[in-house]
């Protein structure tokens, strides 16, 4: 258990570069990580009404998700009590909670007043997203594979310790560039990174990544830096001439028929956050994770090279990484499942030899912490066991 807190404790960086480099409409706008539990309410499911955004148009087609045959009710025991699924998102601030099995609903659910129709931001979840654009860019063939280099694609980077870094070893977080993730630490990386327009032309990410010095040869060890989630955004939408949104529009959002609209929080230059802050519908959440459990097709179309989404969501470095190891920004759990994960309770978990897909958007009181995560991993684990047979 310890090690599955550790990795959501890491999941939180998204996010803490996010209440910095990303542009609020308004002066004097708090910190996301400092919202109370109103304005978590108010404005996670409106959050372009807060910061700067681009629109991932949706299609004319919806992806269907019927009914199962059968609905579940799962109940579980944590802390001294037997808990129902109504009792954890009251006392979690759950917004939604959505159960597929074979792509058929099993459980959809509600709370703090949002609606289906209701987007909710996603934090850290959208890192999943990303990568998932860098797979669709390999079968596209605007990225040669994974194991071209980042220099091909963000050419600013040459002569800094990126060079000779590779695609597969940026989104395994393993590029053995220098990297401070202390939020505590006003000086820290994580604190400075994409926060001032550094140089005229570059992208703020890019200007402040360039300059930092190599602590360990790339491909040998995890260091969760939230700065290469930013940086492989923007090698994707370099690689493929567009903006992540347009290209997540046209990959995702339009063949795979996703029910409304997603926005993409931006950065001080206008460019996505490869890292943080899309916010899409709960089923839109399922959708994502349906999408990868069917291996990256959209109908007949092979989005994803078929064997990308095996590849992104099973163990690719162990060395550094919370056990039993990291994927292409998927983190796999010890109970089995992957998952994308996002401070303050964004979650979509798959449990691949189950076809289960199990989306929980909440409004933690904080970004992460040992109960919130052992909680929510003893709900999972129920809706696993309840699932079983429908």
């Amino acid at each position: 258990m310890r090690k599955l807190i550790l990795a959501l404790a890491a999941s939180a960086a998204l996010a803490a570069t996010g209440a910095q480099a990303q542009v609020a409409l308004k002066p004097g706008t708090p910190s996301i990580l400092q919202w109370s539990p109103e304005q978590q309410r108010q404005w996670y499911p409106a959050i372009e009404t807060v910061y700067q955004v681009r629109t991932v148009p949706r299609g004319s087609r919806v992806h269907p998700l019927p009914a199962a045959g059968r609905t579940i009710a799962p109940t579980f025991e944590y802390a001294g009590k037997t808990w129902t699924v109504d009792d954890y998102m009251a006392a979690y601030n759950v917004s939604g909670v959505l159960v597929l099995k074979d792509g058929k609903v099993l459980l959809e659910k509600y709370g703090l007043g949002r609606r289906p129709e209701d987007r909710w931001t996603s934090f850290s979840v959208a890192k999943s997203v990303t990568s998932t654009l860098v797979g669709a860019a390999i079968q596209d063939g605007k990225i040669k594979g994974l194991e071209d280099v980042v220099t091909n694609y963000v050419p600013e980077l040459k002569g800094s310790a990126y060079e000779g870094v590779t695609v597969r070893q940026l989104l395994m977080m393993s590029s053995g560039v220098k990297w401070n993730e202390d939020y505590t630490d006003p000086n820290s990386d994580v604190a400075r990174a994409g926060t001032a327009v550094l140089e005229p032309g570059v992208n703020p990410i890019v200007s402040y990544m360039r300059r930092l010095p190599r602590a360990n040869e790339p491909g040998t060890k995890f260091t969760y830096n939230t700065g290469e989630t930013d940086l492989v955004g923007v090698l994707v939408s370099k690689a493929v001439g567009k903006s992540l949104s347009d290209y997540a529009s046209e990959k995702l959002w339009k063949p795979y028929g996703m029910e409304r609209d997603a926005i993409w929080m931006v950065d001080l230059a206008g460019h996505e956050r490869g890292g943080c802050c899309m916010s899409m519908t709960l089923r839109d959440y399922g959708r994502v994770g349906q999408f990868m459990l069917d291996g990256g097709k959209a109908g007949d179309v092979q989005v994803l090279p078929p064997w990308w989404a095996e590849q992104a969501t099973t163990p690719q470095i162990t060395n550094g990484a919370p056990a039993p190891g990291y994927g292409y920004f998927w983190w796999m759990r010890p109970n089995g499942s992957y998952d994308a994960s996002g401070i303050f309770g964004q979650s979509i978990t798959t449990f691949r030899d189950d076809r289960l897909v199990i989306v929980v958007n909440a409004a933690w009181p904080q970004a992460t912490g040992r109960e919130l995560a052992m909680a929510r991993t003893a709900f999972v684990n129920a809706v696993r066991e309840a699932a079983k047979g429908a």
